[in-house]
């Protein structure tokens, strides 16, 4: 038996398609989509696990923060996980074939919420309390790793900000509990 999404996402998949479909046309240009796929990568967890290495090099209490960093990240993608697999709202190129590209394969059948984005958010508002020093850097990563999600039609921009609102809910509750 398939899991039915909430009738929410139906609704929302209907004010949202039309902007998805136009977004995702820009990635028909390349040098575009090639910078859309690469801030996508990163995003995976490539930039985020040289973030958490780096911590002794970038702070004095670095192994303090790794340990910080590495169980707040887990414990949002265990959360994000249950939240994935029980709302199983469709990705925007599978609801509307054809009318949203995809520009990269997706991992999974399901969109809501971004993940990439979460842990983007998540990361930026640490990076933002510890290091803000390199918020130059970071910001513009998680805000093209935000529009990639949606640029490449694997994400509904609703999707992007629920992920970016769970990020940001699990920093402030890692600045809380461990400062």
């Amino acid at each position: 038996m398939r899991p039915r999404p909430l009738v929410v996402f139906a609704r929302l998949d209907l004010l949202e398609w039309q902007l998805c479909q136009r977004v995702t046309r820009l990635n028909l240009f390349r040098p575009w989509r090639i910078v859309l796929q690469a801030a996508s990568r990163l995003g995976d967890w490539p930039i985020w696990v040289l973030l958490i290495a780096a911590q002794p090099w970038l702070q004095p209490d670095g192994i303090w923060r790794i340990v910080q960093y590495t169980s707040i990240a887990l414990a949002a993608m265990l959360v994000y996980r249950l939240i994935k697999t029980r709302l199983c709202r469709e990705r925007p190129f599978i609801t509307y074939l054809g009318g949203v590209h995809c520009g990269e394969p997706a991992r999974d059948r399901y969109s809501f919420p971004s993940g990439h984005t979460m842990h983007a958010v998540l990361f930026s508002v640490l990076v933002a309390a510890h290091t803000p020093w390199l918020l130059p850097l970071v910001l513009p990563l998680a805000l093209l790793i935000a529009i990639s999600r949606v640029g490449l039609g694997l994400h509904y921009i609703s999707d992007v900000i629920a992920g970016g609102a769970i990020g940001y809910g699990f920093a402030f509750l890692s600045l809380y509990w461990m400062g």
